[in-house]
């Protein structure tokens, strides 16, 4: 146990310092594309540090992985240097069983980080956004507005409805000239509304100056209402209507699940917000895999050489372990394969392989 301690202690340590790195090069690497970017606009060296310090987490957070792989690949590239593997291996230490220990503790810190850095990430991506759009003198309103269209749909009891508006207040929750056009399950498009104004309330959108056509009767204009007032139900919400219009990253991972149950109750697709999901879930297994993976290509007896041989493999790993698990999630985005398999196969497979090698390495 002292000595599973001592590695784990190592390698946090090792962790933090490859984070520290990879921090300073995105963030000055970014500063440049934000002062790029912002050349031809009216803000400073103050706006674009701002903005780099928003994108960072996002940008640290999708190269985790990597991260992890090269500080185990620097921790055991050390190890064997220092010919602890062998003093190990001579006071009859088996290293499987000696990482057991680590490797539990990094799953639970895994998740932790996970837990603690998805909402940090969601959040600093939305505020991203807002600031980059308010000094590109646009809105930062998450509806289309001026003369572009505002689509919306929504589900209840009665059917689907299907909202269209020309223009809209920018948080989405005042339409102008609205239509509605309410589907019923079994007859199909039943009701058509056409109001002056639509102010969104809890429960309800509520009408102004409303006409209304029930396309069920023999002649719906000569039989048109003209209303002062209607209640059209709703379960939307304004942040419903933003997350709606955002990326999916920018929602927090304990949004998802009912983000998720709202679009497919309005008939919209969520492969890709169950993808998501499954790949934050996932991530803790990744992250305590490619940790495996590494030490176990990179921990050798010293005297054998090919250090930079193994190092080089193992980076080579971690890239192409990177780039499967994105192609993975573009093919489970895509319904081309199943999202528990593209989420959660790299993972486990990582695990499997980090300790398939691991056991070899222990016959030899």
């Amino acid at each position: 146990m002292i000595l599973a301690r001592y590695f784990l202690r190592r390698l946090l340590m090792t962790a933090g310092m490859v984070s520290g790195v990879f921090l300073g090069m995105i963030l000055l690497l970014d500063m440049v594309e934000q002062l790029r970017r912002l050349s031809n606009l009216d803000a400073g060296f103050a706006d674009a540090l701002r903005l780099s310090l928003l994108n960072a987490p996002e940008a640290f957070y999708e190269i985790a992985p990597l991260v992890m792989m090269l500080a185990a690949l620097w921790l055991g590239l050390g190890w064997s240097r220092n010919s602890e593997f062998v003093v190990i291996r001579a006071a009859g230490r088996s290293v499987p069983r000696l990482l057991a220990v680590p490797a539990l503790v990094l799953l639970v810190l895994s998740a932790g980080f996970m837990a603690a850095m998805n909402p940090l990430v969601a959040s600093s991506a939305r505020e991203y956004q807002r600031s980059l759009s308010a000094l590109q003198g646009g809105t930062t309103a998450v509806v289309a507005l001026a003369g572009d269209d505002l689509w919306l749909r929504q589900a209840d009891a009665q059917g689907q409805t299907v909202i269209h508006a020309p223009r809209a207040e920018e948080t989405g929750t005042v339409l102008f000239d609205p239509t509605f056009l309410v589907f019923h399950p079994e007859r199909g498009l039943s009701v058509r509304l056409s109001a002056a104004r639509a102010d969104l309330r809890p429960g309800a959108w509520q009408l102004q100056d409303v006409k209304q056509w029930r396309l069920s009767d023999l002649n719906p204009e000569a039989q048109a209402m003209t209303l002062p007032n209607l209640a059209v139900p709703t379960d939307l919400t304004p942040e419903k209507i933003r997350d709606s219009f955002a990326q999916v990253r920018t929602i927090p991972l304990f949004q998802l699940p009912a983000f998720i149950a709202a679009l497919e109750r309005a008939g919209f697709s969520a492969r890709e917000h169950q993808m998501r999901l499954h790949m934050e879930l996932a991530l803790p297994v990744l992250l305590t895999g490619m940790m495996l993976l590494a030490l176990a290509l990179s921990i050798h007896h010293a005297r054998s050489g090919g250090a930079g041989i193994r190092a080089l493999v193992t980076i080579l790993s971690g890239f192409t372990l990177f780039f499967l698990r994105n192609f993975a999630q573009v093919l489970g985005e895509t319904g081309q394969i199943p999202i528990l398999l593209a989420a959660w196969g790299l993972p486990v497979a990582t695990v499997l392989l980090a300790l398939g090698v691991m056991l070899n390495l222990e016959e030899n």
